[in-house]
């Protein structure tokens, strides 16, 4: 990989990553703990991640327990769950909380999917607005130390790169329209 171009791929990376970790948290029918990643509980006086303050455990498909390690938080973490865009009124026995999942709707999978859609084209607009920024850079290596051929090569190598990271979002986004989809 050419130096110039490191910048780039980290760029186009991290719009992956961000990605990917957006989609996780969209909640398909199933209880995935990954949806409860945005949300934070006030511990004494910190927000806190629910993962930081119990243990969360998936004990059947649609149902998330969450055990916190100290009893006095459960009122807290029941707070912060109602106060998300979760959508799902938590329950507790006094020392778990549970979060059941209902049957998705055919019509809500359907605009889920939408969702999903129109966040992989904000991924891949990202994605082609670093490649455009990397070549506006080659373009002023141009007037520089550098070839006509050595830039023609980098173009080739940062829209292969772009290529790349396109088809690997695609596949994100088939892959949650997949799993949204399955009842």
């Amino acid at each position: 990989m050419d130096e110039r171009l490191k910048p780039f791929e980290e760029k186009m990376q991290k719009t992956y990553d961000f990605l990917e970790g957006d989609l996780a948290t969209i909640r398909a029918g199933r209880a995935n703990p990954h949806v409860l990643d945005k949300i934070r509980v006030d511990y004494y006086g910190t927000p806190t991640p629910i993962q930081q303050v119990g243990n969360v455990t998936v004990p059947e498909p649609r149902i998330i327990q969450i055990a916190p390690w100290e009893k006095t938080l459960i009122k807290a973490i029941e707070k912060a769950i109602m106060t998300s865009d979760l959508g799902i009124n938590p329950t507790n026995d006094g020392a778990v909380i549970r979060l059941v999942f209902p049957e998705l709707t055919e019509e809500r999978r359907k605009e889920l999917v939408k969702d999903v859609k129109k966040r992989g084209e904000d991924g891949k607009v990202a994605i082609r607005n670093t490649r455009r920024d990397g070549n506006d850079s080659l373009k002023k290596l141009a007037k520089t130390e550098v070839s006509e051929d050595q830039i023609k090569e980098l173009e080739d190598k940062l829209q292969k790169m772009t290529d790349k990271f396109i088809k690997n979002i695609d596949k994100l986004v088939e892959e949650k329209s997949k799993e949204i989809l399955t009842v």
